[in-house]
């Protein structure tokens, strides 16, 4: 399998020492975010209330013990769909290798970043590893939307505001989860980036 990660190098380093600028402090106040377990940060904005049969079973596929139950999670039924806020700042610039059993599509408010998906079969035998940068630049082929089906890798990865820039105020995203997101059914990897 041919591999394009090679092509990928962060623009910013995590700096857990020094603070937020004041902008990114000012923005994830009033969408009151907090820390996400995979990097970033999140605030569900939200949760349809009807319910729908679990596809997936009551098993429990979180690769995490740190990961969070929700207050009555009960894994036979799934809300019909989530939908959060998601942040990566210069400070935590990257959404570590996950997967969730849910489609998602993903709507970019501002910023830049790239994303790396990796594609494969059930069993493991065919693999494709796809990068894409998700922008404002669709003339040059940034995405404004995109869609990871349920069961495969993501990872994102801050990028400057500007092409061949250094500076970002953050890349702004939301995620809506179809059916809707619970940690159980999120998978965390090993891979980093």
């Amino acid at each position: 399998m041919a591999s394009t990660t090679k092509t990928i190098k962060p623009s910013f380093r995590p700096t857990p020492d020094s603070e937020e600028s004041p902008q990114i402090q000012e923005i994830i106040k009033a969408l009151n975010l907090l820390p996400h377990i995979e990097g970033g940060f999140f605030a569900e904005t939200d949760r349809a209330p009807d319910v729908v049969p679990s596809p997936f079973g009551s098993d429990k596929s979180s690769t995490s013990d740190l990961a969070p139950q929700r207050p009555g999670f009960d894994p036979n039924v799934r809300n019909s769909s989530t939908t959060i806020f998601y942040l990566l700042t210069p400070n935590g610039p990257q959404g570590g290798f996950h997967r969730n059993k849910g489609r998602t599509v993903h709507t970019l408010h501002r910023g830049r970043g790239k994303y790396v998906l990796i594609h494969a079969d059930e069993d493991g035998s065919e693999k494709r590893i796809e990068t894409f940068i998700v922008g404002q630049n669709v003339a040059a082929g940034e995405k404004l939307q995109w869609i990871v089906d349920g069961g495969k890798y993501k990872a994102s990865y801050l990028l400057p505001d500007e092409e061949h820039g250094k500076d970002s105020m953050g890349l702004l995203i939301s995620e809506t989860v179809v059916p809707g997101f619970e940690y159980p059914t999120m998978t965390f990897s090993h891979l980093r980036g």
